[in-house]
């Protein structure tokens, strides 16, 4: 309340005031980022970033994420090509890439699933071999790190998102962080309608512009981060005491040189495909709410089923059947973490 006080008194709501510019550069430093463009959301972010390139053709993604990062393409006039994703952390798998790879391709658009880290090495390494841009949708990997550096540091540009459900949130908002300063004039044109002066519209943009009660609530927030993922840390870390030996279930093992922001707790069901279904239940039925996330296959959709194929991603098919993320925030207490616990090992 005290931050936005002063908003009644200038008058100034929105189109880039002074709230816009100080949460911009709080963020900047937080990230350890050159470059930082707000928007209204995380997917105005990524079609805005996808636009900035002017592509055209084919861009190779996952069918493992939400609906967001495949109609930001889409929606930009482009064409998704799924590529399978591993075994380990469920990301894409980085082998299988090249093999997608046609004189159609522009681009690969990457996600930091569940706040695990890409290898953005053999990205990068493929993208500099094809002359590919690569857009990370890095929605769910808020103050990640690799080797000390940010997240957003990787690749052309890489898009966040500050939802009221993630680890930071600004309640609805997004961020573009890239390095290339004409860049930053094209994001600003396409997110305010293409104006480039008072008299002049020389791009077909739209409006994506951040307000500034979403940046106020940014500042705020960012304040209280570093608690909010140590809280989150400990729930994270009590699940795998309750969970890490359990037969029937896979977790995610920790990646090496990251400093992770503990932004979901996944976990995949062996043997039969229904086991994922009847512990949902299960759950629900205690009121407790788990997620499928991610099910169906963005392959799966209802718009997408009849252009694609899910069976030629079959570690992110069979995943996407037997995966479940199970409540975590930063103050969900430990009982509840074991009461959870109990009802899956009692289950299995």
């Amino acid at each position: 309340m005290e931050e936005i006080k002063d908003l009644w008194e200038t008058h100034w709501l929105t189109n880039m005031g002074e709230k816009h510019k100080k949460f911009a550069k709080c963020l900047r430093d937080y990230l350890n980022v050159n470059m930082v463009t707000l928007l209204a959301n995380g997917h105005l972010a990524l079609e805005c970033a996808i636009a900035a390139f002017d592509l055209q053709g084919e861009v190779i993604t996952t069918p493992f994420t939400f609906a967001s990062t495949t109609h930001a393409i889409v929606r930009n006039g482009l064409k998704p090509v799924f590529c399978d994703i591993n075994e380990d952390d469920y990301n894409i798998d980085v082998k299988k890439i090249e093999a997608l790879i046609t004189e159609k391709t522009c681009a690969i658009v990457p996600v930091h699933l569940y706040g695990n880290v890409c290898d953005v090495e053999a990205i990068d390494s493929l993208a500099k071999k094809y002359n590919l841009k690569v857009i990370y949708d890095a929605a769910h990997a808020f103050g990640v790190t690799l080797n000390n550096i940010g997240i957003g540091n990787f690749g052309d540009a890489s898009i966040f998102s500050f939802h009221a459900t993630k680890v930071f949130n600004t309640i609805e908002g997004g961020a573009v962080t890239y390095n290339n300063e004409e860049l930053k004039k094209i994001l600003y044109f396409l997110k305010n309608f293409g104006i480039t002066g008072p008299e002049s519209v020389e791009f077909v943009g739209g409006n994506a512009k951040m307000n500034e009660f979403q940046a106020a609530m940014g500042i705020c927030n960012l304040l209280h981060i570093d608690e909010e993922i140590r809280k989150r840390q400990q729930v994270d870390k009590r699940y795998k005491e309750n969970l890490g030996n359990v037969k029937g279930l896979k977790l995610i093992k920790p990646q090496s040189g990251v400093k992770s922001n503990y932004a979901y707790f996944p976990i995949v069901f062996d043997g039969k495909e229904n086991l994922r279904d009847c512990i949902f239940e299960a759950l629900e039925n205690n009121q407790i709410i788990p997620r499928k996330y991610f099910y169906p296959l963005i392959t799966d959709y209802e718009c997408y089923a009849s252009q694609f194929d899910s069976s030629l991603t079959p570690v992110a098919k069979k995943t996407a059947e037997r995966v479940l993320t199970l409540p975590l925030y930063a103050d969900l207490e430990l009982k509840d973490v074991d009461r959870i616990c109990g009802i899956i090992k009692s289950l299995l």
